[in-house]
């Protein structure tokens, strides 16, 4: 197999949608055995543009060859044919289903009771080959978010696809599990497959691509050989301007009022085990509260039972006073933006109107004797859509029509209007493109220059440390360091993330 032959080549694909064009004559190829960067910004147009090639929307105009020839992609069941998988986003399992059912399911059999033995052991070795170990038999909501990727990328291999496209594959995963996956995609070109690899890391593009295609608003930018490339270069094609992620100046607040105080909370997690044990927490109006440690030690539910979503079995957490211990905190309160914005964070199927308003959907002027004043909540999503820069047509579109990176505006707009005493953002920069953190990250400022107190929860070190005044790392559901935002340095939290060393503070 010659490695500069093409696996697949997209040909001037357009596609419009009302309001939007989404793809304008964008054209891509990737070679076998090669894996190829795609990068833009949110709402650039490169999961739409996947999202053709795996047969879940057709273009308006264009063509697509698969090994040289034209290939007809109606449907993802054609796709699959044609050796097409595609790992998105935002995961598309069956969580109450076991990780072998995930992966079995919509494969046709002529049996009339499926066989699961020989599809167990096929997926056995299929673990075993790339490195991705999952329990066949375990239920999907019981996995980590980690294990979760790799049964979407193991149902992919199950169905022997030659092209897959990962779109962000590393934004649930930890650093130790991110080198895992390029392991296995090395592992997948070695054999002569493709990859498309969407990401906004670039570090990882960088060390991962041998090309990268960039598309901004819809449009090519360009391809260039990675070895030509930088990560300022390639970040200036993507977004038009030079983004940096650097700790900026911001005011000292003399007053340190107490906003939120946790007092010897326990809560636990899904399967019954304490996630926070013993736990106590202090912050203070002014401040911003970073949360740093790997995924799974206790983030999800420290935020979840300070809104109310999840209830401690000891312990007490209040927010300017106020007990708020096993309540639903009051939305006009507490400000929160959930790790799964599709999940939690929006009803995908409600407009873009409805759901800047989910939380005073109760309040004047948006109901009147128990009626929606559709005038006054189309007046304020017109002035969210301006203020907070969401892309959209108009207020009238569904949510889930907008890119990831928009739909997140949507719910940090709802949350943090009116101006909340305490801003919690869970994750709240995942999956976004250099210029989209650069504005959540502006805006979580601002939050804390106004005086509300913001905890801070995030995979990325990085970033914890560019917008933090402290930070705490969890490990175990115990805090592990409290340190100064400032000083802190990269080697120490580290340390504290796998469980070495405590210097507890406040």
């Amino acid at each position: 197999m010659e490695r500069n032959e093409f696996a697949l080549q997209m040909q001037d694909v357009t596609k419009r949608f009302p309001g939007v064009l989404a793809n304008d004559r964008i054209s891509l190829d990737c070679k076998k055995g090669e894996v190829l960067g795609l990068l833009g910004e949110n709402g650039a147009g490169k999961t739409t543009l996947m999202n053709i090639l795996y047969g879940l929307c057709q273009p308006d105009s264009g063509q697509i060859l698969v090994d040289g020839q034209e290939a007809q992609i109606t449907s993802p069941l054609k796709a699959i044919q044609y050796g097409i998988g595609m790992v998105h986003q935002h995961f598309k399992l069956v969580d109450s289903l076991t990780a072998l059912e995930n992966i079995i399911l919509g494969i046709p059999s002529k049996k009339p009771l499926l066989d699961f033995a020989p599809a167990r052991a096929r997926l056995l070795k299929l673990c075993e080959e790339y490195e991705l170990f999952v329990d066949p038999d375990t239920n999907v909501w019981r996995l980590p978010v980690g294990q979760q990727q790799w049964v979407e990328i193991l149902k992919a291999l199950y169905r022997n696809a030659k092209i897959l496209v990962l779109d962000e594959p590393t934004s649930v995963l930890t650093p130790a599990e991110s080198d895992q996956l390029c392991r296995a995609v090395r592992r997948l070109t070695d054999e002569g497959r493709s990859v498309i690899f969407i990401s906004h890391k670039l570090r990882e593009v960088m060390e991962i691509t041998q090309r990268v295609t960039i598309i901004r608003d819809g449009k090519l930018i360009g391809t260039i050989p990675t070895k030509e490339a930088t990560q300022k270069k390639l970040a200036q094609m993507m977004v038009g301007r030079p983004v940096t992620l650097v700790r900026k100046p911001r005011p000292v607040i003399d007053k340190k009022e107490p906003i939120l105080v946790m007092k010897d909370v326990t809560v636990n997690d899904d399967r019954g085990i304490p996630a926070l044990k013993n736990f106590n927490l202090t912050i203070h109006a002014g401040e911003i509260l970073g949360v740093a440690g790997v995924d799974g030690n206790g983030q999800r539910e420290l935020a979840e039972c300070i809104v109310g979503l999840r209830k401690p079995s000891s312990g007490t957490i209040t927010v300017r006073g106020q007990q708020i211990t096993n309540v639903t905190a009051d939305p006009s309160f507490i400000g929160f933006i959930p790790e799964d914005r599709q999940k939690t964070g929006l009803v995908l199927d409600f407009n873009v109107s409805e759901n800047l308003i989910i939380k005073d959907c109760k309040r004047a002027p948006y109901v009147k004797k128990g009626i929606l004043q559709y005038p006054a909540i189309k007046k304020h999503a017109r002035s969210m859509i301006k203020k907070f820069n969401i892309k959209t047509p108009s207020g009238d579109v569904k949510a889930r029509t907008l890119s990831g990176g928009n739909q997140q505006k949507v719910v940090i707009a709802r949350e943090l209007n009116p101006e909340p005493v305490l801003d919690i953002a869970s994750q709240p920069t995942r999956g976004l493109d250099m210029g989209a953190v650069v504005s959540v990250h502006d805006t979580l400022l601002d939050e804390r220059n106004r005086g509300a107190a913001v905890l801070f929860i995030s995979a990325e070190l990085q970033e914890v440390m560019a917008l933090s005044d402290r930070i705490i790392v969890l490990f175990r559901g115990e805090i592990m360091g409290d340190l100064d935002g400032g000083t802190a340095d990269v080697s120490t939290i580290g340390e504290m993330m796998l469980g070495q060393g405590s210097e507890v503070g406040a």
